[in-house]
């Protein structure tokens, strides 16, 4: 899928994204988002630019255990993409991105994905 606005592949930098996360590449990851990016985290809280969007993920990347950043679903939304997968600790969770016209990740949220009994 190409943005209309632009001339990226918005599912395309989430499988980057997967993949930095998966070779806990810190750089790699840092370099897919905006300098003003903002990360909500699932555990509450918000990370504001590259250097906070390094102190959320430089000691999740460290602790990532075996299976983690497994994809359950990944989905175009109107104003972005829509991520199902397995957080670095193994949690289900549902990732929203967002991405600035350059094709970078303006905005990424998260919520954990609770499954029924």
């Amino acid at each position: 899928m190409t943005s209309s606005r632009s001339n990226f592949d918005p599912i395309g930098i989430v499988v980057d994204w997967l993949d930095a996360c998966r070779g806990r590449q810190l750089t790699a990851l840092l370099d897919l988002y905006d300098d003003a990016a903002i990360v909500d985290c699932c555990q509450g809280g918000t990370f504001h630019g590259r250097a906070g969007v390094e102190r959320y993920w430089r000691p999740k990347l460290a602790r990532a255990l075996a299976g983690s950043f497994e994809v359950d679903a990944v989905f175009p939304e109107r104003d972005g993409v829509c991520l199902d997968y397995r957080d670095f600790d193994g949690t289900a969770v549902r990732t929203y991105f967002a991405f600035s016209e350059a094709g970078k990740i303006r905005n990424t949220a998260c919520e954990p994905i609770r499954r029924a009994a």
